[in-house]
């Protein structure tokens, strides 16, 4: 399980330090892809692989699954961490999280998610700001 956030930043070269505590959980190798809300999803491959199966299920006759499947899938990729922990994001993963210098890493459960610090403290705060009337809704998905 995936948990905390922890600031770090991404270099010219597009290499980003995987926080210590996040790396064992992630293996060597693990798969970086478009997220929702701006950021980016990291996935150990054997998550990975739970989501291809479920992926695979999706009605390809509806419109709206097979433009969520390209868009998950096309952006994927397998990014090895190196011996100081790094990790290099492609542009095109960097262009659509909009990381330029300070990210965000942050566990989510059975991900990781790689924000902009911008991107991130936007979120928050307006997360922060409605968390009671989130939290509230939580009953609807049997929490």
């Amino acid at each position: 399980m995936f948990m905390g956030e922890y600031q770090h930043n991404i270099d010219a070269k597009g290499r980003l330090i995987v926080p210590a505590k996040l790396r064992e959980g992630l293996g060597e190798k693990f798969v970086v892809t478009r997220g929702m809300d701006g950021c980016l999803f990291g996935y150990p491959l054997t998550e990975w692989e739970l989501l291809e199966e479920k992926m695979q299920e999706m009605p390809l006759a509806k419109k709206d699954a097979r433009t969520f499947v390209r868009f998950f899938y096309s952006a994927a990729t397998e990014c090895e961490i190196d011996k100081q922990g790094r990790i290099n994001l492609p542009t095109n993963l960097r262009k659509y999280a909009k990381l330029e210098k300070a990210c965000t890493i942050i566990g989510v459960s059975n991900r990781i998610e790689i924000w902009s610090e911008e991107n991130w403290q936007e979120f928050s705060c307006e997360a922060e700001e409605n968390f009671d009337d989130i939290a509230e809704n939580m009953i609807d998905f049997g929490f």
